[in-house]
C-alpha cells in the first residue's frame, strides 16, 4: 500500500523485564529472539513465549549445545531443543561456533576453537548431526575470543566460512564479535567481511562491548558502539540487508532503549 510503513527488519532479544510491555504495546519489530535454554523447563516462561509467538516471529538462540566439544552431543539437550522447535516453529535456530564442556563438566562461557582443518571437520560433522536431529538447517554464530588456541592453520574468517560451507548450515554474523576480535587480535575487520559468502549469512547480531584490562569484552550490557554501527553499515552494503537482532543481556535497560537501537539499525538498512 502506498505510504505504508515498510516491514521491520530488526528484532530484539526477548527478556523477562519486557514481556508485559511487548504484549501491551506491540512495537513494530521483525522478530524476537529467545535463549533456548530459558524455555526448556515448565512454569510461566513457555507460556509467555507462546504469547509472544502469537504476536511476532520468534527465533531460538542456544548457548549450551557445545558444538565444538569432544564430548558426545547431549541427547537430552537436543531432545528439549527439538521439542521447542516443534512447538514454536521458529524463524531461526542458532548456536555458537564454540565449546563449553569437557568430560561432562560445563563452564559458563563460550570458549574458542583452534582454527585448524581438524577442528573444521569435527565441528562441521557435529553441526550436521544437530541438523539431522532437528530436521532443519541451523545458524552458527562467530564468537568473541580473548585467547587464540593452537594450532592456527588459517585465519578466523577462513575457519568460519569453511565450517559453514562444509556443514551446509548458515551463518549468524555477529558484527560486534568481528570488531571485538579485530581489535583484540590485530586484524582488519574488512578481511573478515570479504571472506564471508553473502549467501551464507542468514542473520546479523549487534551488541555492546566494554573495555577491561586492555581488551574489548563482549558484555551485551551497553549500547552498540559507534565503530560497530559503522561496520554494520559496511556489512549491509556488502551483503545486503539481513534480519538483524539487537542483543542486550545484562544490565537490561528500559524497552524504549532497545527500540531506539533497533530503530537505528532500521535506518541503516533503509
Amino acid at each position: 500500500m502506498d505510504g505504508a510503513r515498510p516491514p521491520a527488519r530488526v528484532g530484539i532479544g526477548l527478556r523477562a523485564p519486557h514481556y508485559a510491555q511487548l504484549a501491551q504495546r506491540r512495537p513494530p519489530l521483525a522478530f524476537l529472539e529467545a535463549h533456548s535454554e530459558n524455555f526448556f523447563g515448565g512454569g510461566l516462561a513457555p507460556a509467555w513465549l507462546e504469547r509472544m509467538r502469537a504476536l511476532y516471529p520468534v527465533s531460538l538462540h542456544g548457548v549450551g549445545l557445545s558444538l565444538g566439544s569432544c564430548d558426545s552431543l547431549d541427547e537430552r539437550h537436543l531432545a528439549r531443543l527439538a521439542g521447542l522447535v516443534r512447538r514454536f516453529e521458529p524463524l531461526f535456530v542458532s548456536e555458537h561456533l564454540s565449546w563449553s564442556s569437557f568430560g561432562g563438566r560445563h563452564v559458563n562461557d563460550l570458549l574458542p576453537l583452534p582454527f585448524s582443518e581438524e577442528a573444521v571437520a569435527h565441528v562441521a560433522a557435529r553441526i550436521g548431526a544437530v541438523q539431522d536431529r532437528l530436521g532443519r538447517e541451523i545458524l552458527v554464530e562467530n564468537v568473541s575470543a580473548y585467547v587464540r588456541l593452537e594450532p592456527t592453520a588459517m585465519p578466523e574468517w577462513e575457519f568460519v566460512a569453511e565450517v559453514v560451507r562444509r556443514a551446509g548450515c548458515k551463518l549468524l554474523l555477529d558484527v560486534n564479535n568481528v570488531w571485538v576480535n579485530a581489535m583484540n587480535h590485530g586484524f582488519d575487520p574488512a578481511d573478515f567481511l570479504v571472506a564471508i559468502d553473502p549467501a551464507s549469512v542468514a542473520e546479523i547480531h549487534l551488541a555492546g562491548h566494554e573495555r577491561a584490562d586492555g581488551l574489548l569484552v563482549d558484555t551485551h550490557a551497553a549500547p552498540v558502539a559507534r565503530e560497530v554501527w559503522d561496520l554494520y553499515a559496511r556489512t549491509v552494503e556488502r551483503i545486503g540487508p539481513r534480519p538483524t537482532l539487537i542483543e542486550w543481556d545484562a544490565d537490561i535497560p528500559p524497552l524504549d532503549v532497545l527500540l531506539a537501537e533497533a530503530g537505528r539499525a532500521e535506518a541503516i538498512v533503509a
